[in-house]
């Protein structure tokens, strides 16, 4: 989660408002993909 962040960042001071905004959708919905797996695994552990 930590790299999404970072990238975000990244974006933030390197890009334009409309590219930037894209790259933040896309970070946020890998981030949450991300989440989910990790949470079904936990599940799936205990």
């Amino acid at each position: 989660m930590g790299c999404y962040g970072g990238l975000g960042l990244l974006a933030f001071f390197t890009l334009e408002p409309l590219p930037r905004n894209v790259v933040w959708l896309v970070l946020a919905a890998l981030a949450v993909k991300t989440w989910l797996a990790r949470l079904r695994q936990k599940a799936e552990e205990d």
